[in-house]
């Protein structure tokens, strides 16, 4: 399906940093550095408790990856997204049938009447034969095999040790038990995403009261996101504040999402994040994006880890969350129908801007925030 090469290096010039004074997040660093030293882990997992009880976000460093490495991406996101919306249309994906691997035009839904999205997404799956035969553009095809060592990189090298002092936090006996269902070559909807955001004119932020896209969570298991100078990004604190998240030059923002919640009945929370109009001097910058979206296996029951001390000491194994037939969700199911109610047809007449709840698969909800 696809024509193999070399791995190459492309040249990506970022924008600059906004000098806006902003309300800056606190996120704790997770340095992958440590995983594999004496007491590395549980370290780690220790770290990480400090981020769930905050916020749940949190930066990774010395993940392996070079600037270079990223710097590649960009550019290879940017040569995608930059080709004609005629010749993007073969790859667009089947939203309304809850795929959403390829291309996601921008203005797909009404935020409100009159103003549509202005976020345009590519998604390239992971590289097992599932996947094989789906065809892609010359853009992805001609640079195949560097796309394929960033994203299983991201997946052995990253990932996989995420997982692993989750595991450890929970005092799980098995460090592996979330990455045994989070294996790469089965079936989930992990994919390594090329996104950008349009910028918009001061009279359509001033309709949309700044608001790009409404607080949410995130649908799968983690998000990873690469170098974003273009400040936009901002989560929902405790007490229900937004704070910015500051972009990182060498180190990955990361935040937990619906799986993880479901699996832990809330100890890990799928952190709460919007994205909103940049500050007046990037307000005129159109922001790219690369991030990698971490799915849980298809097949995966969505009820808490019934073997975590933890989840145990707080109550939180006997409280399933159920669908109205009483069974529990499964994790491809969740991802699916997530897919075709947010990105599909737009939900509200009035836009979804004006949603505040969502039923999305057999009376379970997802809740956004202005």
């Amino acid at each position: 399906m696809a024509t193999v090469v070399e791995t190459v290096s492309l040249p990506y010039v970022q924008a600059p940093e906004t000098s806006a004074d902003l309300d800056w997040a606190d996120l704790v660093t997770l340095d992958l550095s440590k995983f594999d030293q004496p007491g590395g882990k549980e370290e780690l997992a220790t770290v990480l408790a400090r981020a769930l009880e905050e916020i749940g976000f949190f930066y990774v460093s010395n993940h392996g990856l070079t600037r270079e490495d990223v710097d590649t991406q960009f550019a290879l996101a940017q040569s995608v997204l930059a080709l004609r919306d005629e010749d993007k249309a073969p790859y667009r994906a089947a939203l309304e049938a809850g795929d959403y691997n390829g291309w996601k035009p921008a203005g797909t839904r009404d935020l409100i009447p009159g103003v549509k999205d202005n976020f345009e997404i590519f998604n390239i799956p992971k590289f097992i034969p599932e996947h094989a035969n789906r065809p892609q553009p010359s853009a992805v095809r001609q640079h195949w095999s560097t796309i394929e060592r960033f994203s299983r990189h991201i997946h052995d090298q990253i990932v996989k040790k995420l997982l692993v002092i989750f595991a450890v936090a929970l005092k799980l006996e098995d460090e592996e038990w979330f990455v045994k269902r989070h294996r790469y070559e089965k079936s989930s909807g992990d994919h390594l995403r090329y996104m950008k955001y349009y910028s918009r004119t001061e009279e359509e932020n001033q309709k949309l009261g700044g608001i790009w896209l409404k607080g949410h969570s995130d649908m799968g298991s983690l998000t990873l996101l690469f170098r974003q100078p273009v400040a936009a990004l901002q989560v929902q604190t405790k007490d229900g504040s937004w704070r910015w998240v500051k972009p990182q030059t060498d180190a990955l923002t990361v935040n937990i999402a619906d799986a993880l919640q479901f699996l832990t009945n809330g100890y890990l929370k799928s952190s709460i994040h919007r994205v909103v109009a940049p500050p007046k001097d990037q307000a005129h910058i159109n922001r790219l994006g690369v991030l990698y979206m971490v799915r849980i296996e298809d097949d995966t029951d969505l009820v808490p880890i019934n073997e975590s001390p933890v989840l145990i000491e707080r109550g939180l194994v006997d409280n399933k969350i159920l669908g109205s037939d009483g069974k529990a969700i499964k994790a491809g199911e969740w991802v699916k129908q997530r897919v075709i109610k947010n990105l599909g047809a737009t939900s509200d007449k009035d836009g979804d801007n004006a949603v505040t709840e969502l039923e999305i698969v057999k009376g379970v909800k997802v809740k956004y925030f202005d």
